[in-house]
């Protein structure tokens, strides 16, 4: 079992993993970036440190020789090339591989670990016999004046007071002391005076602390890295008084340990006064105390107080349990608004009116809960398309834009799949070969835009490429030999490149491993209509292809059309609802049997639900058509009455209906009844219907 420690262990590497390749791709770009190729060391930093501390050993020692690749690069040493971002991408998919954990055991496959150990060893390597050649004779030098201030020291007066838990943890604080010893020259003095009485210690907990004086060539960064792990539960001041030496003044390191040992009633104030007593005995100059900027050591960690309450994490599951109950309160705020008004109680609708209003609030926070920027997505498939290219042998270039539009989590899950489908094709059929583009006037660098854009309740994404785009004719002549329409039938361009959507439909010439078995698109239709939502392509032959995801903002609770046949309620998505008219006898007589009307010269199909639902009983002399867009046709659903806009909370149907098609879940009224929810793009699939009525 893994406890609740690595579990927060994984999630969070899982999002390190994640920024790690959106960076790298980026370094790619931006190979001399410092602040890029900074923020890739911290990252394999953090996930080496964490994970040795977590149980993940493997983990840890398969990103310590990739880390120490990447501090010769950080330090300037070592350049970033292809190979190496190359490399440390198949690092990053082999450690989430290595996150499927159930202990200290990881899923590991040694091969592929092997081979990249010993190709970032073989990078390292070839430097440091690079560097030993080119340095032999710089060494000799390194003693004089001239060397000696090539490279800039700073004298640093660290205090770290660990946490009492630091140990549970798995935290040793006398490996960090040491890891800054590796950086210069130290003096340090260690504090016991928080220890309590023998009866009352705790073995578990740790009561000393150290004041350290440090004199190095790193960086502020390089020192708070070290303790990068434990700095939130530790106090920790980081004071760079080098302004406190004087020029050229040599410290015996030797004498003031000694100094400092000898005193061996020392506390936080005294060790300052040492140093500074040591200084004014030695050169007789000394500067005030410089008081410790703890308010920019705080900054600079990023780990202020205000950070530390900004936001928390939270389990899908609670925010899914959350939404779930609010569900339950729109329900019963529906039944306390009925019987009050059918009591007819001014108080009762006055309390009603509030709650509602309460509701609807709190109906709409739960929901912003659960929305997520759909950039964490986008992001993802820059490394798809750069795979994509390399395979392909093209050059494409991916650009994003409207990352920041907000969808519901559960939709963003389920958006990945269908997208990922749309880009291979893009880049696989709709995208030219460089010498292809460069022939017809193009430049041979391919453009793939992926852009997301709110438009009422719903999300518009399009994917939009530069490619060769759809040909028409291709199209049609694949659709006619396979059957799907006949070579009578006439079709708009709307209409017809919604066939790329067909089941088994591909106008490739040939098999690849990325596309062309006519699977993916039918995959993407099917996947966008479960989340209730559309596809509509568009493209100019030569120029290029626009595919156009319309997606609801929640999948939670819609809104929807109530209607009802004979003693049954039913509720039509809104989102997909464009009108209501009457349907009398004499409308059914004019069209001689056939399920059309006519609407303003424009002859529209429509379903009867008393037939798709075999309800028996005598149709009501006037019922209702409403008339709903799907796929980009009009087509009525008749109904006995219709009652108006309704606030829908999805239910499931429970394991025996989920897969009744036709219907997408059910809701509960305010009278406690239940109404099932219409799965409109299902009831328009029948073959049967589609021939007869479009």
């Amino acid at each position: 079992m893994i406890d609740s420690l690595q579990q927060a262990f994984i999630e969070e590497t899982k999002e390190l993993l994640a920024e790690l390749e959106i960076t790298l791709l980026a370094v790619e770009d931006a190979p001399t970036d410092s602040e890029l190729i900074a923020k890739l060391f911290r990252a394999l930093h953090t996930i080496k440190g964490s994970s040795s501390m977590f149980g993940f050993d493997d983990i840890a020692l398969f990103t310590h020789d990739i880390e120490t690749a990447y501090d010769l690069i950080r330090n300037g040493k070592l350049g970033v090339t292809k190979h190496i971002i190359d490399l440390t991408l198949l690092a990053r998919d082999e450690i989430s591989n290595m996150l499927v954990n159930t202990g200290s055991h990881t899923n590991i496959n040694e091969e592929n670990t092997k081979k990249i150990i010993e190709s970032f060893r073989e990078i390292v390597s070839g430097y440091n016999k690079t560097e030993k050649k080119q340095t032999k004779d710089a060494v000799e030098l390194q003693s004089s004046s001239n060397n000696k201030s090539s490279e800039k020291h700073h004298h640093f007066h660290i205090r770290f007071i660990p946490g009492k838990d630091l140990f549970l943890t798995g935290t040793n604080p006398l490996m960090l002391i040491d890891e800054l010893r590796e950086m210069g020259s130290m003096v340090l003095s260690a504090h016991f005076d928080k220890t309590p009485d023998f009866i009352m210690l705790n073995p578990e907990e740790c009561y000393c602390y150290w004041n350290i004086f440090l004199k190095t060539t790193k960086t502020l960064d390089d020192l708070q890295d070290v303790f990068i792990f434990v700095a939130d539960n530790s106090e920790l001041t980081f004071e760079n008084i080098s302004n406190e030496i004087p020029k050229d003044f040599e410290i015996d390191f030797t004498k003031l340990q000694n100094i400092i040992s000898q005193n061996a009633q020392n506390n936080t104030n005294d060790f300052r006064s040492i140093l500074k007593e040591y200084f004014s005995v030695q050169k007789q100059e000394m500067q005030s105390e410089i008081n410790a900027p703890k308010k920019q050591a705080q900054a600079s960690n990023g780990h202020s107080e205000a950070d530390s309450v900004s936001s928390i994490r939270v389990s899908s599951e609670k925010l899914d349990e959350l939404v779930n109950l609010v569900g339950e309160l729109v329900t019963i705020q529906a039944t306390l608004s009925q019987v009050a008004i059918s009591n007819n109680n001014n108080d009762m609708i006055s309390i009603s009116e509030e709650v509602e209003r309460i509701t609807w609030s709190l109906r709409d926070s739960a929901l912003n809960i659960r929305m997520l920027p759909i950039g964490s997505t986008f992001s993802k498939f820059k490394r798809l398309v750069r795979d994509l290219s390399n395979e392909l042998g093209k050059e494409v270039e991916l650009s994003t834009d409207g990352a920041a539009t907000e969808l519901d989590k559960t939709v963003i899950e389920k958006l990945n799949d269908p997208l990922i489908h749309i880009i291979r094709n893009s880049i696989d059929h709709g995208v030219e070969a460089p010498e292809e583009r460069i022939r017809v006037g193009k430049s041979s660098m391919g453009k793939v835009h992926l852009s997301a854009s709110q438009s009422g309740g719903n999300v518009l994404i399009k994917i939009i490429d530069d490619g060769a785009g759809l040909n028409k004719e291709a199209i049609r002549e694949k659709a006619i030999k396979s059957g799907i329409i006949s070579e009578t039938t006439e079709m708009n361009d709307t209409e017809l490149y919604s066939l790329i959507f067909a089941p088994g439909f591909s106008t490739a010439k040939k098999v690849t491993s990325v596309s062309g078995r006519g699977v993916g698109m039918d995959v993407v239709r099917r996947a966008i209509e479960g989340l209730r939502g559309s596809v509509q392509v568009s493209s100019e032959l030569g120029k290029g292809t626009v595919i156009t995801l319309k997606l609801p903002l929640t999948l939670a609770i819609i809104d929807g059309l109530l209607v009802k046949i004979e003693s049954d309620h039913y509720v039509l998505p809104l989102s997909s609802i464009e009108e209501c008219i009457e349907l009398s006898e004499e409308d059914i007589k004019k069209a001689h049997g056939r399920h059309i009307v006519n609407i303003r010269g424009k002859i529209i199909p429509y379903i009867s639900l008393r037939e798709i639902f075999s309800i028996k009983t005598n149709r009501p002399k006037i019922e209702q058509v409403v008339i709903a867009k799907i796929n980009n046709h009009q087509v009525g659903f008749v109904v006995d009455q219709v009652f108006g806009q309704h606030q829908t909370v999805l239910k499931s149907l429970g394991k025996y209906y989920k897969n009744v098609e036709g219907i997408s879940g059910a809701t509960i009224l305010g009278d406690g009844t239940v109404a099932l929810i219409l799965d409109i793009n299902k009831l328009t699939e029948n073959e049967e219907i589609i021939e007869n009525n479009f």
